[in-house]
């Protein structure tokens, strides 16, 4: 059953990637913002279907927790993927807390800026957000990517 849920999220994975190799190709800002986006999703809905495909894992067959909080609740947290999952949750550089991060960016409308003149001036540097470029979305993907293979290798029957 486990195996079923690691393709899935490999597809997600696989798809998201897809749309950052065409980022170099698109020549316009919506469709490169358009791909952005849309790598960004797909790679949080692979994050949510991984919680789901841990749940699998031990035997809660129709259970779809939405985060870790749910998850902790179906398997306890002595498990070895909470354990993992509570360490990447909690470093801020992980694949994990970057996705934690893009889905806040994303879900919430752009900051509003001030206007800049020469009486409202002030030295101070502005929250720019996530790390949203390619570089950075391939190499967190790339990490999850490497997180559900192990969980799969650990859990896949012989």
């Amino acid at each position: 059953m486990a195996s079923q849920w690691h393709s899935l999220v490999s597809q997600k994975i696989f798809l998201a990637r897809n749309l950052l190799g065409q980022l170099e190709h698109s020549d316009t800002v919506p469709t490169k913002e358009a791909l952005l986006q849309g790598s960004i999703e797909l790679g949080l809905r692979a994050r949510k279907l991984t919680l789901v495909m841990i749940a699998r894992v031990y035997q809660h067959k129709h259970s779809q927790p939405d985060d870790l909080e749910a998850l902790d609740e179906l398997i306890g947290t002595h498990s070895p993927e909470m354990t993992e999952l509570e360490q990447l949750a909690s470093d801020g550089r992980s694949w994990w807390s970057h996705l934690e991060q893009l889905e806040r960016h994303q879900g919430n409308p752009p900051v509003t800026r001030k206007t800049v003149s020469n009486e409202n001036v002030i030295a101070v540097a502005a929250d720019t957000g996530p790390d949203r470029s390619k570089q950075a979305l391939e190499t967190t993907l790339g990490a999850m990517k490497h997180f559900i293979d192990i969980l799969e290798d650990r859990h896949s029957e012989w």
